[in-house]
């Protein structure tokens, strides 16, 4: 069945598997370090009180049949486990019937945590793991070369997520068409890394030709991955150094990784491939099967693209098999961020001894500079962002978290860079202050050391005591 598989990618899909179970390894070792003060049973939005509510046919996970820490703690570390296996290799160790359960292993395990994961996991990074592991379950090992239908099927995902980012941004912002987005988004975006102040600091000229330069990545490029090769695989090359400019100027989890391992599909390397025996009638039936059901359901994703009405990161089933991707279809021009703070005092005044909460990754001591924590996701530090944005996007959790630093509780304060209050002798008093963010200059960072400068805007929550807290949640 030479029609059936693509000898010349055996490489690619070496390269290609590794990498996707080095995300793995980062999307579980995120859940486990941090579930317990997010979705634990003493966490800020608890898994048993959603699966009390939420069925199982809109949220399939194995939480819905039980839930402990314990228990949770031991489905990611076993994910990591899994995840660490099949970056040693392990598939190509197993029968072919075995590989292919072997990558739906950790596709599985991850499914279960996104479908209770809620506020914390509502990224489109979190579906496109899941969709592309999906189809890596498929790909087969060194028994057989590469199904060329499921290397056509990571293509389809590689252009809805290039593609679908080009046209939000057209449809979106006008700054995106007036090329003058990037003057703004290395200052408000998420999470900056440690070189995004000197990204934020080129020419704006420069800013012009990199927005010019996004528009053909992502609206014309993504076309050419189903020309033949060598098209395609320039194609897939210039969206992985594109990505790789992204890596270098900010903290997007490991959205820019996934889309690397996803373009390292549609490389052809110049090696010579393993002879191989032909692909078995029943890998065939099953490759064919679940590419027929995979087509039928892009068509959702599909009209969502040619849609004036186009929405991001949206899942169309509770399996995330196929998905519609996207981001920064707007662009914040002020950066603003919510400053949280405690006392010890009996009473709050303005004068009193406020000592500020220092998070991980998201902005708070202008003199601070940023980290690289990508492709590790802080959760707790994006959605803080959102909540400067809006006190909307806090409401579901922000009571909660204020909750657990009244009570010092440890694992919340695991997520911080540090708690400025003992262990034994936590603030009687949180509140919460907005203030705006800016980039210093040259000149400022010479003279002062600090990479930002903030003012005081509003209060975002005043002076809160346990027992309030309680009462509005």
């Amino acid at each position: 069945m030479e029609w059936f598989t693509g000898p010349g990618y055996w490489l690619s899909r070496l390269v290609f598997q590794r990498a996707l179970a080095g995300v793995y390894l980062v999307a579980f070792l995120t859940a486990a370090l941090q579930f317990r003060a997010l979705i634990g049973g003493r966490g800020i939005l608890p898994v048993p009180r959603y699966v009390a509510r939420v069925p199982f046919r809109r949220a399939p996970s194995v939480f819905q049949l039980h839930y402990s820490d314990r228990f949770f703690a031991v489905w990611s570390w076993t994910g990591c486990a899994v995840s660490v296996a099949l970056l040693a290799g392990l598939d190509s160790r197993l029968p072919l019937w075995g590989a292919v359960l072997a990558w739906l292993v950790p596709w599985a395990l991850y499914l279960s945590i996104v479908n209770v994961g809620q506020t914390w996991y509502g990224f489109g990074w979190e579906s496109l793991l899941l969709e592309v592991g999906f189809l890596a379950a498929f790909l087969g090992n060194d028994e057989v070369a590469p199904p060329v239908v499921v290397l056509f099927l990571l293509r389809w995902v590689l252009f809805r997520v290039e593609f679908g980012a080009g046209l939000i941004k057209l449809r979106g912002d006008a700054c995106w068409r007036k090329l003058t987005c990037l003057d703004y988004h290395h200052e408000t975006q998420p999470m900056p890394g440690p070189l995004s102040w000197f990204f934020h600091h080129l020419p704006r000229p420069f800013h012009r030709v990199e927005v010019a330069a996004n528009h053909i990545t992502q609206l014309v490029v993504p076309v050419l991955l189903f020309t033949p090769q060598p098209i395609a695989t320039a194609a897939a090359s210039l969206m992985i150094l594109t990505q790789l400019w992204l890596v270098l100027s900010g903290n997007f989890s490991w959205l820019n990784w996934i889309t690397i391992v996803l373009a390292l599909s549609a490389l052809e390397l110049p090696t010579t491939p393993p002879d191989t025996p032909g692909a078995p009638l029943w890998y065939v039936i099953v490759v064919l099967a679940v590419a027929a059901v995979l087509v039928t359901l892009s068509y959702r994703p599909a009209r969502n693209l040619v849609s004036r009405r186009q929405i991001m990161n949206r899942s169309f089933d509770p399996l995330h098999l196929v998905n519609t991707y996207g981001a920064f279809g707007s662009v914040s021009r002020t950066r603003y961020e919510v400053v949280v703070e405690g006392t010890s005092d009996d009473v709050p005044r303005e004068d009193s001894d406020w000592r500020e909460y220092e998070f991980r990754g998201k902005p708070g001591d202008p003199r601070r500079w940023p980290r690289q924590f990508a492709p590790y996701h802080l959760r707790l530090d994006w959605m803080m962002w959102f909540a400067a944005l809006s006190p909307a996007y806090a409401a579901p959790w922000f009571g909660g978290l204020v909750e657990r630093l009244l009570e010092n509780d440890r694992d919340t304060l695991r997520l911080l860079r540090g708690c400025p209050f003992p262990p034994d002798a936590p603030p009687r008093f949180v509140r919460a202050r907005l203030f705006r963010y800016r980039y210093t200059t040259w000149r400022e960072l010479r003279e002062t050391g600090a990479c930002w400068e903030r003012t005081y805007v509003r209060e975002f929550l005043p002076p809160t005591r346990l027992d309030r807290v309680a009462q509005r949640r």
